[in-house]
């Protein structure tokens, strides 16, 4: 199979068809201030144990993914990447103070219901193309299962993402033990409990795309697909989609999620 080039990528990720809001995107001064000074704390009172710390970069954009089955997940990922990682949030968490401030304060980005989920990607991809950290759960919401296994089917939001940035690594995570800290509907924590929180090995959507055990994608394959009509290519896109975010779940499965 001939290897796809970078020109190749970059017309794999025109074709993915994602495009930013065109507003510049920069790090809230307090959320600078949380990361550099409260992070200490909040490792000193939470029993958190991390594997494979070393793997994520300080700097550059990145996508991080994970298991959802607390609303204390996306905490975990922050002390995890030791740097601001934004997430999307849905326009509720900002109708009322001090909620909205908040928020946005901590680096979340309201996405709106009316604009719907493209809404919600174009600003992630804001995000990443101004060389940030973004923060992803496949699941698209915290897991509404009552007993295990909690771990539920992802969206493929992630994968067009990453299709975008095909030379962008997607770190999967896994969470284990958040939801014993605290459960859905807790008004407490319990910060004895143990979490354990492996980080895997990333890919990026280029690397995938053409292994034999991902996408397995020729440049033939490419070919074709710039020059079949919208609808055939958004038939094999979406299968791709589809693939991409089924075995990053099935990697984070294998990591332990429960």
């Amino acid at each position: 199979m001939a290897e796809l080039t970078s020109e190749d990528l970059r017309t794999f990720s025109y074709l993915s068809d994602i495009g930013g809001t065109g507003e510049s995107f920069s790090v809230p001064l307090i959320y600078r201030f949380l990361i550099r000074f409260l992070s200490p704390i909040v490792r000193f009172f939470f029993n958190v144990n991390y594997t494979g710390l070393e793997r994520i970069p300080r700097k550059g954009a990145m996508i991080i993914t994970s298991n959802h089955v607390s609303n204390l997940d996306p905490i975990f990922k922050i002390l995890a990447a030791r740097r601001q990682v934004f997430y999307l949030a849905k326009e509720g968490h900002f109708q009322k103070q001090p909620n909205r401030f908040i928020m946005r304060s901590n680096g979340m980005i309201e996405t709106l219901r009316s604009e719907g989920g493209r809404d919600a990607l174009s600003r992630a991809h804001d995000v990443l193309s101004s060389g940030f950290a973004l923060g992803i759960f496949p699941e698209g919401t915290r897991s509404r299962n009552d007993a295990p296994p909690y771990l539920q089917d992802g969206k493929t939001g992630v994968a067009r993402l990453a299709a975008s940035f095909p030379g962008v690594p997607v770190f999967p995570i896994s969470i284990i033990g958040s939801r014993e800290v605290m459960p859905p509907g807790a008004n407490f924590i319990r910060f004895w409990k143990r979490i354990d929180v492996h980080i895997g090995e990333s890919v990026t959507f280029g690397e995938w795309l053409v292994s034999a055990d991902g996408g397995d994608f020729s440049k033939s394959q490419l070919e074709s697909l710039k020059s079949i009509d919208e609808h055939g290519r958004g038939s094999i896109m979406k299968s791709l989609y589809r693939k991409f975010t089924d075995q990053l779940m099935g990697t984070i499965k294998e990591m332990g999620a429960p």
